[in-house]
């Protein structure tokens, strides 16, 4: 059995803020007009002390994105979406020091004008049938050495909890998170890991990581949901050192204390609202420093659709 003894390490991780909701309705002449929206950001950058320590003084908060994309909805406007996307991704490298590259992902759902009197109404739509064109967007900006530089694609496709605390959040203008000692942690974790060997149990170890994620997520007293994947996956490879790498992505499922005030009723943390999007989304790997090659192991599926 192959055993590795190089030092454990933050691999490329990223964040962002998947599938807000947006709807915009233009309303400046009186036959108005829709765009209904999904768009989700994805920021790369100097995070690694949100991982490694726990420390997110350079971590814009997903809140924040999200309080932008319904923003710059109004401010840029969402006439085009790739322009709309362009603009998003040029503000997250060019306005947030840390943040490296940015990619917004965008999907248009199409709506349809309500035909009265055989004529279509200025401002009542149906939705399009299941399974219509969706038109899709990716936009990316990103710092290099050469300056900035946009990229861009097109296309379109079918349609355990534990307490967390949100400290060190920089506060820019559409920042509206405020800091707690004492939030609710859910998610539902993918995690893929790859082996150096295949000399293992498989059934007694993949029972044995599973049980390792879900030790460390209970007991450690997280600062961040960014330490909890990192120290999740150290404990993995620290365990297993026929296991080179791993790779986890976690969505903050939200919940929100419930405004029962107004009944007179006191909620010191107990009722919450569980709100299924936009959410959170944090993606990480941990791996040696000596780990080899992956070869096609994270390849993705290329087959037709």
């Amino acid at each position: 059995m192959t055993e590795l003894t190089g030092k454990i390490v933050l691999g490329p991780h990223r964040y962002g803020k998947a599938e807000n909701r947006v709807v915009r309705i233009v309303r400046d002449t009186a036959r108005h007009e829709i765009r209904d929206l999904n768009v989700s950001s994805c920021l790369r950058g100097d995070f690694d002390a949100a991982h490694l320590e726990g420390d997110q003084a350079t971590v814009l908060p997903t809140d924040s994105q999200k309080q932008t994309i319904f923003s710059y909805a109004k401010e840029k406007g969402v006439a085009f979406i790739e322009d709309y996307g362009l603009a998003l991704a040029r503000h997250f490298v060019d306005d947030v020091d840390p943040v490296d590259s940015a990619r917004i992902e965008i999907e248009e759902y199409a709506w349809e004008r309500v035909v009265v009197d055989g004529a279509e109404h200025d401002h009542t739509w149906t939705r399009k049938i299941r399974g219509a064109h969706r038109r899709a967007h990716r936009a990316g900006h990103r710092r290099g050495p050469e300056g900035m530089g946009d990229r861009r694609t097109e296309g379109s496709r079918r349609p355990q909890v534990h307490g967390l605390g949100v400290r060190g959040l920089p506060h820019r203008p559409y920042t509206v998170l405020e800091p707690t000692e004492d939030r609710v942690m859910a998610t539902s974790l993918v995690a893929q890991w790859r082996f150096t060997t295949t000399a293992v149990d498989w059934d007694a170890d993949y029972a044995g990581i599973r049980a390792t994620m879900l030790e460390v997520f209970a007991t450690l007293q997280s600062k961040a949901l960014q330490q909890t994947l990192f120290e999740m996956g150290r404990a993995v490879l620290e365990k297993y050192p026929f296991i080179a790498e791993i790779r986890l992505s976690a969505p903050n499922k939200h919940h929100f204390v419930y405004d029962l005030d107004r009944f007179g009723v006191e909620n010191n943390n107990e009722v919450f609202h569980a709100d299924d999007r936009p959410y959170g989304l944090i993606q990480a790997s941990v791996l040696r420093e000596d780990a080899p090659d992956a070869g096609i192991a994270w390849d993705p599926y290329t087959g037709a659709v």
